[in-house]
């Protein structure tokens, strides 16, 4: 499963087309309007915000666009959704433009057969080179991005390292002396907060560190696509590791086991605990739940042995396709559609409805009122010192990362132990995707 996790937020724009069920829409296809508009079928997913977005952009693109007709569609998420999707693409009756994951997910759509290339599109040209290879083969670029990249390292409250007169770690050991002077002098604070009572939030310490694990071998996921690498040997293998220290420690809040994401993002806020491992788009759930904490937030990567190799993971943003049943005038105005998403007017409701918790990687730009935090980030993209997260680079990801984390995490289980097993759980996957090797 991704670790990209939304949090709910509340309806932004007015409804501009009927938002309807995938399901209704099966089996029909856009076709042009008696007087003369072209309609089209817009898919995005049923997680909040974004069927909001949905009908924003479409209320807009409709406004600049009188002879395009947009109508919504929702799908579900998960499993389910990602079998829609691959269904709807195999039988020629995919909506004309649809929101989908960028990365090792796309490739699994076969992209060269199945999605319209846009390399000549305008926007193509502004977009990072982060992001592109995770939405192109060799043959073509098929997405544009909707919404901003966020990073995996460590949220932090920067009022209680100022009271404590703490600096930012940039290795291991710096990171582990600043828990231990928040244990001793921070009035009960939790130096690290934990929220098992959702499993995903657990699996940061591994997968937050895997920017500092190509630092150390820049080969490693090629490697690891191809079972040359595995997560029981160094470097890799620092990340279960890490986390096992910190719980040996008493480090966690006393609630890790029950305790939920909103419960971290407004511990981390408020200051009742001074480190969260998290994705950096926890500050939407802040700017929701506790709007005046987030100014109090910052955000560094997760520290690796080396000052050297201390690196921000980055996930980058999904994106927009266009499926090739998609052909005339309906492939004309879903590319119009596709542009206006990265206009400036599409820039302004992704600012307005999809706060970034990081850089985009397109033609958007953020605003300067964006949190604090955002400057922490783009301080690494500045200095070179990112990478795209493992699922942007390899499609081997097994299912049970999350629960060998919180294993970890409450220790039961070793490091060492829980990455052998997460390697002998990704076999089964890898296999099934037939890569070479397995």
């Amino acid at each position: 499963m991704s670790i990209s996790h939304r949090r709910p937020r509340p309806p932004g724009a007015a409804l501009a087309a009927a938002a309807v069920p995938l399901l209704a829409l099966a089996g029909c296809s856009s076709s042009g309007a008696a007087d003369g508009t072209t309609e089209i079928t817009f898919l995005t997913t049923n997680d909040a915000p974004n069927p909001e977005v949905a009908d924003a952009l479409v209320e807009a693109f409709e406004a600049e666009n009188p002879d395009v007709s947009v109508t919504v569609e929702i799908r579900p998420g998960g499993t389910e959704g990602d079998n829609l999707i691959k269904t709807r693409l195999s039988t020629g009756e995919m909506a004309d433009v649809f929101f989908y994951n960028s990365g090792s997910l796309l490739q699994a759509l076969n992209p060269d057969s199945s999605l319209v290339d846009l390399s000549d599109e305008e926007w193509v040209g502004s977009l990072t080179e982060e992001f592109v290879p995770v939405v192109s083969t060799e043959n073509g670029t098929y997405g544009a991005p909707l919404g901003a990249s966020f990073a995996g390292g460590i949220v932090y409250n920067k009022p209680l390292y100022e009271e404590l007169g703490l600096t930012v770690p940039t290795t291991w050991d710096e990171f582990m002396a600043n828990n231990e002077t928040i244990a001793a002098e921070g009035d009960g604070v939790a130096p690290v907060i934990q929220t098992y009572g959702e499993t995903w939030t657990s699996q940061l310490f591994v997968l937050g560190d895997f920017a500092n694990v190509l630092a150390v071998d820049p080969e490693w996921a090629e490697q690891y696509t191809a079972h040359q690498r595995s997560y029981a040997q160094e470097p890799a293998l620092l990340g279960f590791q890490h986390q096992q220290e910190v719980a040996e420690a008493g480090y966690f809040n006393e609630d890790f086991a029950s305790a939920t994401f909103p419960d971290g993002a407004r511990m981390v806020a408020e200051g009742e605990g001074a480190h969260y491992p998290m994705l950096s788009n926890v500050i939407q759930t802040v700017m929701q739940n506790t709007p005046d904490g987030v100014d109090d937030l910052g955000f560094f990567a997760l520290p690796a042995e080396e000052a050297g190799n201390t690196q921000a993971t980055i996930w980058q943003p999904n994106a927009l396709y266009v499926p090739r049943s998609t052909e005339g005038a309906e492939l004309e105005a879903a590319k119009e559609f596709v542009a206006f998403a990265n206009s400036e007017a599409g820039c302004e409701i992704q600012n307005e409805m999809l706060p970034p918790a990081g850089p985009y990687a397109g033609t958007c730009e953020v605003l300067d009122s964006a949190p604090p935090l955002l400057a922490d980030i783009q301080a690494y993209f500045d200095e070179g010192r990112t990478a795209n997260a493992l699922e942007f680079l390899s499609p081997v990801k097994g299912p049970n990362l999350e629960k060998v984390t919180v294993e970890v995490g409450s220790g039961i289980r070793s490091a060492e132990d829980a990455a052998a097993f997460y390697d002998q759980d990704v076999e089964n996957q890898a296999k099934q995707l037939g890569l070479e090797g397995w």
